[in-house]
C-alpha cells in the first residue's frame, strides 16, 4: 500500500513541475502579442515566487493542521485553476493576477511532499520523486512548442496543460482515503514547528538554504531565460527555441533518474559533487560557443548536473537535522529556494537590459560559484559538528 501511495506522489510531483517551465517557453511569443517589454517576464516570475516563498514559510503550520494529503489536494487544484486563468488572459495585468494562486499552490505541496518522502522513503525514491518533477517540466514546454508551431497560440498551450493538471488534481482528491489508511498503519513523525527566528540563528541552516538558493538560481535562470537566450542570442525562432529548451529539462530528468540508481552505491555528498562537476563542464561549453547544437547540449548538461543536487540535499535534511524538525527546516529551505527563483530572473533581466541576453553563460557561472561556496560551507560545518541541534 505504501508503494501505491508513492506512485500517486510521483504523479502529483509531475503536477508540481508542469507550470514551472511554461512561462519561459511561451514568453518569446507572449511578450510580442501582449505588447510589453521582454523583461516583463521577470515581473510575473516575481509574483509567482513571492506566493511560493510565503506559502513555504507558513507551510509547516498548515501541514501540521491539515496533513500532507489535504495540502497536496488543495495545492494541486489551486495550480490547475491558475493555469486556466493563464489560458484566458487578455492582457498582462490578468497574467499577474493568475500568477498569485499559481505561486501559493506550488509552495505548500513542494514542502509537504519533499519532507514526507525524505522521512519515509530512501534516497533512490527521493531522487525518483524529483525525476517525475523533471517529467512535468519537460512535457509542458514540449506541449507549448507544439501549440506555437501549429498556430502560434500560447493560450492554446496553456489550455492543454490545464487539462493535464486538472486530471492530476482529481487524482489527488481521489487518493485521500489511501493517505488515511497509510497513516493508520504507519507511525508517522510528529511535526515540531520551529520559530523562524530560532532557525535563522543557525549558521548551518544558512549554509543549507544557500545551497538550495544556488541550485534554484541555475534552474530558474534556465527556466525563464533559456528559451529567450536561444531565440535572441543564438537566433532560433520562438517555436524552435521552446522546443530546444526541453533539452535542459530532459537533462534534469535523466540526471535524477541516474542519481536515483547511483544512490544505491554512492552517498548523497558524492552525487552532489559529481553533479557539480558536470555543471562546470556545461558552463564551459556555453561560454565558448554560440552554435545551436552546442548551446542545446550545454543546457542539457546543466540540467543533467544540477538535477540530482536538489533531491540529494532534500534527502540529507532529516539526516543533517532532527527528524521531528525536518518539516520546519525543509520549509525554510524551500522558501530560500523560491526566493532565489523569484530574484534571480529579475537580476538577469536587469543584466540583460545592460549587457544583452548573450550574458546568459557568464551569469550562470557567477551563480555556480555561489553554489560551490555554500556547499563547501555546509559540508565543512557538518563534518566538524555531528550533534543535531535542531
Amino acid at each position: 500500500m505504501a508503494t501505491i501511495l508513492l506512485v500517486f506522489i510521483y504523479v502529483f510531483y509531475i503536477g508540481l513541475g508542469i507550470p514551472d517551465s511554461l512561462l519561459g517557453a511561451a514568453w518569446p511569443a507572449m511578450y510580442e502579442e501582449l505588447h510589453v517589454p521582454i523583461s516583463y517576464a521577470s515581473m510575473i516570475s516575481v509574483i509567482i515566487s513571492s506566493g511560493t516563498v510565503l506559502s513555504s514559510l507558513f507551510s509547516t503550520k498548515v501541514i501540521a493542521r491539515l496533513g500532507t494529503a489535504k495540502v497536496t489536494a488543495i495545492s494541486t487544484s489551486l495550480t490547475a485553476v491558475a493555469l486556466l486563468g493563464f489560458s484566458c488572459s487578455q492582457n498582462f495585468c490578468w497574467l499577474c493576477i493568475c500568477a498569485i494562486p499559481l505561486g501559493i499552490g506550488a509552495g505548500s505541496i513542494d514542502t509537504a511532499l519533499n519532507n514526507y518522502v525524505a522521512l519515509y522513503y530512501n534516497a533512490m525514491q527521493v531522487n525518483f520523486l524529483h525525476c517525475f518533477y523533471g517529467i512535468g517540466v519537460t512535457v509542458s514546454p514540449y506541449l507549448m512548442s507544439r501549440a506555437l508551431s501549429e498556430s502560434m497560440n500560447w493560450k492554446g498551450g496553456y489550455r492543454t496543460v490545464f487539462y493535464l493538471q486538472l486530471t492530476i488534481a482529481a487524482l489527488s482528491i481521489l487518493s485521500l482515503p489511501l493517505w488515511k489508511k497509510i497513516k493508520e498503519r504507519r507511525q508517522e513523525e510528529a511535526i515540531q514547528v520551529l520559530p523562524l527566528h530560532e532557525m535563522i540563528r543557525r549558521k548551518k541552516i544558512w549554509a543549507s538554504c544557500g545551497v538550495f538558493a544556488g541550485i534554484s538560481a541555475l534552474e530558474s535562470t534556465c527556466l525563464i531565460w533559456g528559451s529567450t537566450y536561444l531565440s535572441e542570442a543564438i537566433g532560433l525562432s520562438a517555436d524552435k527555441a521552446a522546443a530546444k529548451i526541453t533539452f535542459y529539462f530532459a537533462g534534469m530528468t535523466i540526471g535524477r533518474l541516474l542519481s536515483g540508481l547511483l544512490s544505491i552505491r554512492f552517498s548523497d555528498w558524492k552525487i552532489i559533487g559529481m553533479g557539480q562537476a558536470v555543471i562546470l563542464a556545461a558552463l564551459l561549453v556555453l561560454l565558448t560557443t554560440n552554435d545551436v547544437t552546442f548551446a542545446a547540449g550545454g543546457l542539457f548538461l546543466i540540467g543533467l548536473g544540477n538535477g540530482p543536487i536538489f533531491p540529494s540535499m532534500t534527502h540529507l535534511t532529516p539526516i543533517l537535522y532532527k527528524k521531528e524538525t525536518s518539516q520546519s527546516i525543509i520549509g525554510i529551505e524551500m522558501a530560500f529556494s523560491n526566493l532565489s527563483i523569484m530574484l534571480t530572473p529579475v537580476l538577469f533581466g536587469f543584466v540583460s537590459n545592460k549587457a544583452g541576453v548573450s550574458a546568459f553563460p557568464v551569469f550562470l557561472i557567477v551563480m555556480f560559484v555561489f553554489l560551490l561556496g555554500c556547499t563547501a560551507a555546509l559540508k565543512i560545518g557538518d563534518a566538524g559538528k555531528q550533534k543535531r541541534i535542531v
